[in-house]
């Protein structure tokens, strides 16, 4: 596992960013910004810690699949922790096998930081060898489209 860290800064209030990053009032503001990754990607599930979470989108076949994690946890407007655990493939949740021992336990932590009103998003996050550089190209962007839906 490699760890990756990306930054950004948004000229909003923390609990506003907090709000739209997670889709806590409208789940369309986290659509917004994870549709960088697939444009058909939502999550299914609550932020709640210890609740099940399913991050998922659609294929070029129309099938469903995505991450199966837990919310390992979650301190309003400071810091939440995605510890992924298994794939959903096909509709079905897969917890065990080669596929997922690559990923198993993998995190994924953002912190917000506010000062002066703008926030900082960190977001810190465990990714196998082969995910480096479509993280590495694929995460700003998000988190710049993030930052559009927040300051907009």
């Amino acid at each position: 596992m490699k760890k990756l860290q990306f930054k950004v800064s948004i000229n909003a209030p923390v609990n506003k960013v907090y709000d739209c990053m997670l889709g806590m009032s409208n789940k369309s503001t986290y659509e917004q910004w994870t549709a960088l990754f697939n444009p058909t990607s939502t999550y299914e599930g609550s932020w709640n810690k210890g609740n099940k979470m399913l991050f998922v989108g659609t294929d070029e076949k129309g099938e469903k699949g995505g991450m199966v994690a837990e919310i390992a946890e979650n301190i309003s407007d400071k810091f939440v922790s995605i510890r992924h655990y298994g794939l959903l493939a096909g509709g079905k949740e897969i917890t065990e096998g080669p596929e997922v021992e690559k990923w198993a336990g993998a995190l994924e932590n953002y912190s917000f930081d506010e000062n002066n009103g703008i926030t900082v998003v960190t977001v810190e996050l465990d990714t196998t060898e082969d995910f480096v550089d479509y993280m590495n190209e694929h995460y700003p962007k998000a988190l710049n489209k993030l930052k559009e839906v927040c300051e907009g």
